[in-house]
């Protein structure tokens, strides 16, 4: 076994505190990862705080993890030792059913095994990147490209992916018109994106004050929801809307700014289920999707295609003996825009 030092949550609702564990030997398709960086989640509160039911404690969260190669396994074709390598959501599925096959491992059939907060294939619990250490099957790892500033780089691995899986499903471009709900850790990321593909991205949100912000990050407009007249001229307008909001919210508010055949597409997670008027969707023929991080394969793609556009996540670094002051600043909407831990101060 090897001997791991992180932070983690010893039960519902109690600060993060340093925490002493073993991972598992590298086995002969692993790959073992030296945590240079590691994203802070919003999930990662949700879990933290057993928000969404079933955590697992003591709990080590973080799914956006870069690092260093230290060692592979004696079957490992993909990775070397010294590269940079990165870990996402997920570090396991069961890799047999349809969706798996496609390439499309956060929605296996079975159960994909988060990278935190799971059960292992042995029903062990999974321990998260708020570590120096992490040992993950190299199929289930991705090439991180040294082009890019590391820090910016590791919250690609969970916001960067959640938005640019959805934007490709729905094949959006040049000529659509987007809005993005809420300017924060996803928001700022679908804006980037959605930016880059060609789209003309709108930002929706309560904070005239992010309008600044907005346009740096590649917004051409920006619309205060707080503001009736703003609001109300917004409506049938968007081929496209990206919600990251997840806090308890009003959907139909934002479902009636679709077009004709307009799309709202769902990658926030609030707390409480929403309510969603019919005729909001029957009334226009509007759609109101969800998308769940992506798999492997397209996790890669993204990865190359922000090292190719130079887009990364607009991040402020801490030390991980400040996680709780962060999350309490993350409940208050207070970074922009991405926490993210620099674990040599483990």
């Amino acid at each position: 076994m090897i001997p791991v030092k992180g932070y983690a949550a010893p039960k519902a609702n109690i600060p993060l505190a340093p925490f002493k564990f073993d991972r598992r030997d590298v086995g002969p398709n692993d790959v073992q990862i030296e945590i240079q960086y590691c994203g802070v989640c919003h999930s990662d509160i949700h879990q933290v705080r057993d928000e969404w039911g079933g955590s697992i404690f003591p709990m080590v969260p973080g799914h956006e993890i870069v690092g260093k190669i230290t060692e592979v396994g004696s079957l490992v074709t993909k990775f070397k030792v010294g590269e940079t390598a990165g870990v996402g959501c997920f570090v396991d599925s069961c890799r047999h059913c349809p969706s798996c096959l496609a390439g499309l491992e956060q929605y296996c059939d079975v159960g994909m095994i988060g990278t935190y907060n799971g059960r292992d294939k042995e029903g062990n619990p999974t321990y998260g990147g708020y570590s120096n250490q992490i040992v993950v099957d190299e199929n289930y790892t991705l090439h991180i490209s040294d082009k890019l500033p590391l820090a910016g780089v590791a919250p690609l691995l969970c916001a960067g992916i959640t938005t640019y899986s959805p934007l490709m499903q729905w094949k959006v471009g040049k000529g659509h018109k987007v809005g993005v709900v809420g300017l924060g850790g996803l928001g700022h990321m679908a804006v980037k994106l959605a930016a880059s593909l060609g789209a003309e991205v709108t930002v929706l949100s309560t904070s005239a004050s992010k309008k600044a912000d907005s346009e740096k990050l590649g917004a051409h407009h920006f619309v205060v929801t707080t503001d009736p007249g703003q609001a109300k001229e917004a409506n049938n307008s968007f081929d496209f809307i990206v919600n990251t909001i997840s806090a308890p919210h009003e959907y139909n508010f934002y479902l009636q700014m679709l077009k004709l055949d307009g799309t709202m597409i769902l990658v926030g997670a609030p707390p409480v289920a929403p309510a969603v008027s019919a005729f909001n969707l029957i009334g226009r023929r509007r759609r109101l999707v969800g998308s769940l991080i992506g798999g492997i394969k397209e996790t890669q793609e993204m990865l190359d295609y922000c090292a190719e556009h130079g887009i990364t996540s607009d991040v402020e670094v801490i030390n991980i003996d400040y996680i709780n002051q962060a999350y309490e600043r993350m409940m208050k909407g207070d970074v922009r825009y991405r926490f993210v831990i620099d674990m040599a101060s483990l």
